[in-house]
């Protein structure tokens, strides 16, 4: 099955349900699973916050959203159009006052870097990370319309690769736009781990030379091919673990003992795609089961949101959320451009 991002919004349920996810998870960040219902009650439960506040996850995947958007006015969506854009907007982020919501070192450092114009990128890039921050921002290239595979993927791994140049981080950004773009094209989510292991299979020793220039001399590997396998390995690791689980987790468990606590790329992907395949008709549930989880609960919320929304469209979320969400309108014109 098969279907129009534009006939459910897919776009605008992703971005929001990142949003909410994120908004609901931040408070809980760096909590265990007994402190988070002490203080929010049964996780069936968890009220969104007053003000519903976002992190930084929020903040930087609009972020790429603009640079996409940027990049894509331009003409084709290519390497390079989307890296200055991207760099700037990574830069704005960093500079702005309103960069005060626990963001990662890694994007810290990198970002720190870029700032310099004369310094390649690559030369910015943290080649030994991959922090979760690398795909908790990248839902945008799997929602933007008209992109081949080939655009998507190496976009997506550009995104990543301005701060996070581990090839895991790459392959896990990757993988997250992959399964954001087939939920929002109506795959069903019984077989969305089969798609994306195979997808990992096909392009295990695909380094995409125009988007990443020679990123993989910085680190320690004999050739490109076996930079990229490095990370689709342990890629195809923890998807390996996320197939089990989907069949023998209990939703009343703290998804973190599972699939991993979301700190590294490839476990924040495999979580929050766990939380919602528990709960794949239930929005909410499956938000509030990535939020009230032992790792980083906002990353692992908002990549679940994300996936639902991409899923069920717009109107997977009540009004009265939507509706108080930070950034709203800068999240609900992005999907509205790209869902029209």
């Amino acid at each position: 099955m098969t279907t129009n991002l534009g006939d459910k919004r897919a776009a605008t349920g992703s971005l929001i349900g990142l949003a909410l996810g994120d908004a609901l998870g931040f408070p809980a960040e760096f909590n265990d699973v007994p402190s988070i219902l002490a203080e929010s009650g049964p996780w069936r439960e968890m009220a969104l916050p007053r003000p519903a506040v976002v992190s930084d996850d929020t903040q930087m995947t609009l972020a790429v959203g603009h640079a996409v958007r940027t990049a894509m006015d331009r003409g084709v969506l290519a390497p390079e159009h989307l890296e200055r854009p991207l760099r700037a907007e990574f830069v704005a982020w960093y500079e702005s006052p309103d960069n005060n919501r626990a963001p990662g070192n890694t994007c810290l450092r990198a970002c720190a870097l870029l700032k310099d114009e004369g310094r390649a990128w690559q030369d910015a890039s943290q080649i030994d990370s991959k922090g979760c921050g690398a795909n908790m921002r990248v839902a945008a290239l799997g929602l933007a319309p008209g992109l081949s595979d080939e655009q998507r993927a190496g976009a997506a791994q550009l995104q990543a690769a301005l701060t996070h140049g581990h090839p895991t981080a790459l392959a896990a950004s990757d993988l997250t736009a992959r399964a954001v773009h087939l939920l929002a094209q109506g795959a069903e989510p019984d077989g969305l781990v089969g798609q994306l292991r195979s997808y990992a299979r096909e392009n295990r020793t695909r380094y995409h030379h125009s988007w990443l220039g020679d990123l993989w001399t910085r680190g320690q590997d004999a050739t490109p091919e076996e930079f990229t396998a490095r990370g689709w390995d342990e890629c195809l690791e923890i998807l390996d673990r996320l197939q089990e689980a989907v069949r023998t987790a209990s939703p009343e468990a703290d998804p973190c003992l599972a699939t991993g606590a979301g700190w590294i790329a490839e476990e924040a992907l495999a979580t929050g795609l766990l939380c919602f395949l528990l709960f794949p008709g239930e929005p909410l549930f499956a938000l509030r089961r990535a939020a009230c989880s032992s790792g980083d609960s906002d990353s692992i919320a908002c990549l679940t949101g994300a996936f639902a929304g991409a899923w069920l469209g717009a109107d997977a979320w009540p009004t009265e959320w939507a509706d108080r969400i930070e950034y709203g309108g800068d999240l609900l014109t992005l999907g509205a451009l790209w869902d029209a």
